[in-house]
């Protein structure tokens, strides 16, 4: 079956699509249910190594299988490449998913904030949207951004799957940002 992919879906990683916890830190972090999935990680960065463990957002497979056959999916995230790669390896074990993958040195920095340069995933900014926990990551591209609500920890969670329905309609528009324009006047 052939699926249309005319559009780009940029995704943001950390507290959109998994929540990391850098383990041995001090932090508070609340223990997370047990049915949520959970791997360690293990990035070496300035000769040191470093353990995480990564949890997954609640139906984050299947929102990922679903999206790849409507949209070209883009992971762009301001975390670095040790870190983020073998994540993104974790989320898309088939290497089926994700089409491409951009990191922190392809952030624009601005006031301290790492914004997203779409650009670099798609020329056509009618084309292309990225759905983020943080909106200042498309401050660049106000009009092509979707915010997703932060997710640490919530087993119920249902931003995904809620996403979804909205994601089928947006992927046969002409131009996304005539859409994503409404949404952000109404809110």
């Amino acid at each position: 079956m052939q699926y249309y992919k005319g559009k780009t879906l940029i995704l943001d990683l950390d507290e959109t699509l998994v929540h990391s916890v850098r383990l041995g830190s001090e932090s508070s972090f609340k223990e997370v249910s047990p049915s949520i999935i959970r791997k360690k990680v293990e990035v070496q960065c300035d000769k040191q190594s470093l353990l995480y463990e990564v949890y997954k957002r609640p139906h984050v497979d299947f929102f990922l299988k679903t999206i790849s056959q409507w949209y070209k999916v883009v992971i762009y995230t301001a975390s670095m490449a040790e870190y983020a790669d073998p994540v993104i390896d974790w989320l898309d074990q088939d290497n089926n998913v994700i089409s491409q993958r951009f990191f922190r040195q392809s952030c624009v920095l601005r006031n301290g904030n790492f914004l997203k340069d779409l650009t670099l995933a798609e020329e056509d900014l009618c084309k292309v949207c990225l759905v983020d926990n943080s909106p200042i990551a498309f401050d660049m591209y106000k009009e092509n951004g979707i915010a997703l609500p932060t997710w640490i920890s919530n087993p119920n969670d249902e931003s995904l799957l809620d996403l979804l329905p909205f994601l089928d309609a947006l992927r046969f528009t002409a131009d996304v940002r005539s859409v994503l324009r409404l949404q952000h006047k109404l809110t």
